[in-house]
């Protein structure tokens, strides 16, 4: 019988508070299968599916492989640990060319042929089926692995999938993603997942200066994110009166850093309301003039729970490449400006000092203008 083994990654760490990390993961798992029909049962510290359509095979690993707290998976044969069982499947799941070895794990002592012997035995019977082959028990291209269990069942493997690691979502808290249109914000929001932190996005449209293709970009972006989140709401904030205060009473030069805390006061009511423990952004130390330290600083000033910035220490390079490895760069590069490159000054102001922008702030009714803002949010769930 074919099955799919699922080994969980840093769970194996958490002591007495593994099972609750476990039930987060299995809840996971379930949730994102749940389009499939298998068997689901646990084998020590792994999972095993059983009876599903073969046919969907590869769909149902690509999901799995995507499900944060999965460390790697493997398709195998399980069969009856009986010696003549284990070496047909062991020839079945062998290259025929190339370089292997088989490796053996005896978890029932049992069993009566030790680890390293049964495993230079089936390499004979692999080498007499296969001829082409070399034995290489150091640094082969190919391994046979052979897991004897302890129930009377044996797994027979080639190949060990990689998958996503981290920590199941939802086992870290919930946070805000302020998402825009870009590569940055959606890697941010992945990361944070990847860490187990259940996801709600906040999004800042100034319509009709900003498009519709715009919003539908964000939309697009977060159900990207969703692949890897599970779940995620997009809040749409119209913008566009904060924007036209900001440029009509304020110098230019400020402009970017009065907007920013105007977002960051945004995305905390909006955590707050909907029981977040944190805002999360996509910045890196220094990428623009909003990113130096006296800006950041500038932001932070407003907000009274924590912000975090998964970005931080990485340059753009590092960042374009998880956005290509999630999916997200080809949306992200897509010509439809967001709010942030509204009214852009020529020179914005690099290390505010703070008493300068809240002076320059004081000419705006901050409390009203947010207020408004609030009362105009269009929530979209992402399916």
């Amino acid at each position: 019988m074919k099955v799919i083994i699922i080994r969980y990654s840093e769970i194996h760490l958490k002591g007495n508070n593994r099972d609750f990390f476990e039930s987060a993961l299995i809840s996971n798992l379930k949730n994102s299968l749940k389009k499939f029909k298998y068997e689901f049962a646990r084998s020590n510290a792994r999972y095993i599916i059983r009876n599903f359509d073969e046919t969907v095979l590869e769909e149902m690993i690509e999901v799995i492989k995507n499900v944060f707290g999965v460390h790697s998976l493997s398709v195998a044969e399980e069969v009856e640990t009986d010696y003549e069982k284990i070496s047909e499947a062991a020839i079945k799941s062998a290259p025929s060319s190339g370089t292997f070895k088989v490796s053996t794990n005896r978890a029932d002592k049992r069993f009566p042929i030790p680890s390293m012997t049964l495993s230079a035995e089936i390499g004979g019977k692999i080498l007499e089926k296969y001829p082409d082959l070399t034995v290489d028990l150091y640094n082969p291209n190919n391994t046979v692995f052979i897991d004897i269990r302890e129930n009377g069942k044996t797994f027979v493997y080639g190949e060990i999938i990689k998958a996503v690691n981290g920590m199941p979502v939802g086992t870290g808290g919930k946070g805000i993603i302020m998402l825009s249109g870009g590569i940055d914000s959606p890697v941010a929001a992945y990361m944070m997942a990847k860490r187990g932190m259940s996801l709600r996005a906040v999004h800042f449209h100034s319509f009709p200066y900003t498009s519709m293709q715009a919003k539908q970009k964000v939309l697009d972006l977060a159900k990207i994110i969703k692949k890897y989140a599970l779940r995620i709401t997009v809040d749409v904030v119209s913008f566009t009166e904060i924007q036209t205060a900001i440029h009509e009473k304020c110098p230019e030069e400020y402009m970017i850093t009065i907007m920013r805390r105007f977002m960051m006061r945004i995305a905390e009511r909006l955590a707050r309301q909907n029981g977040a423990g944190a805002v999360i952004t996509g910045e890196s130390l220094g990428q623009v003039a909003s990113q130096t330290l006296e800006s950041i600083t500038s932001t932070n000033s407003v907000a009274t729970i924590p912000v975090f910035r998964p970005l931080i220490g990485f340059d753009k390079d590092e960042i374009i490449d998880i956005s290509q490895k999630i999916g997200a760069f080809e949306i992200s590069i897509l010509p439809y400006e967001d709010c942030c490159t509204i009214f852009l000054p020529k020179r914005p102001v690099t290390k505010p000092r703070l008493s300068a922008v809240e002076k320059v702030e004081s000419a705006l009714n901050v409390e009203e203008l947010v207020q408004n803002a609030m009362s105009n949010i269009e929530s979209v769930t992402i399916d």
